[in-house]
């Protein structure tokens, strides 16, 4: 069974929709462009916002930074909280605690926005850790997120699973040698998790709390 297990944030504890859509809205209209609704804008859940700013509205350099920091101003006031823990991860968290494992967080999300969520849910309790990007932009891709957990903890990369809802979550893990868990209840699709090789794909929370009883 795998002693050490990784958790993204976004996507696979919580279901950051409203607060991560509404901020993005935020700052294009702070930047006057016009912003599609809420639904459209679900693919900047999971990557870096720089990459999906770039990608989605060609904003690089000072823009770039500026929609970053505009997005935070609205994220940290309010958007934070327009999040809800999915329904189950509490009790499959706490049902691997008891099993003596040892649990991370590992997000591309500045770790003080983090922070706040994991307690603001009183999710606290189940972590070893939280790992995140820093607020100056490093630290931002999750193989690098997952390298830091590694190296901060000392762990063996073979005792540890990579659990997320996106591409992004499964490559880091590849990269540091690690098994991952991609879960569908997310934002990520069956074609682009399956892409990346996990070892698991799982449609429910149930579905995973299932897979790690013997895992």
């Amino acid at each position: 069974m795998y002693k050490h297990i990784l958790f993204d944030l976004d996507g696979t504890l919580t279901d950051p929709k409203l607060g991560i859509t509404n901020s993005i809205i935020f700052s294009l209209n702070k930047l006057n462009i016009d912003a599609p609704d809420n639904d459209e804008l679900t693919h900047f859940i999971g990557p870096p916002l720089s990459e999906s700013y770039e990608s989605s509205y060609h904003l690089t350099g000072d823009r770039n930074h500026l929609a970053i920091d505009y997005y935070r101003e609205y994220f940290a006031d309010k958007g934070l909280y327009e999040n809800k823990v999915y329904e189950g991860i509490e009790d499959l968290l706490k049902n691997l605690q008891e099993q003596g494992r040892q649990l991370f967080v590992a997000t591309s999300k500045p770790v003080t926005f983090a922070e706040t969520i994991i307690d603001h849910f009183n999710l606290g309790q189940y972590f070893d850790a939280i790992a995140g990007s820093e607020l100056d932009g490093t630290r931002v891709h999750k193989d690098e997120v997952i390298k830091h957990v590694l190296d901060s903890y000392h762990l063996n990369a073979g005792d540890c699973l990579m659990i997320g809802d996106r591409k992004h979550d499964l490559i880091g893990a590849r990269k540091n040698h690690m098994d991952a868990v991609g879960v569908l209840y997310g934002y990520g699709s069956l074609v682009e998790l399956e892409n990346e090789k996990p070892v698991k794909v799982v449609e429910s929370v149930q579905e995973l709390s299932d897979y790690l009883k013997t895992h």
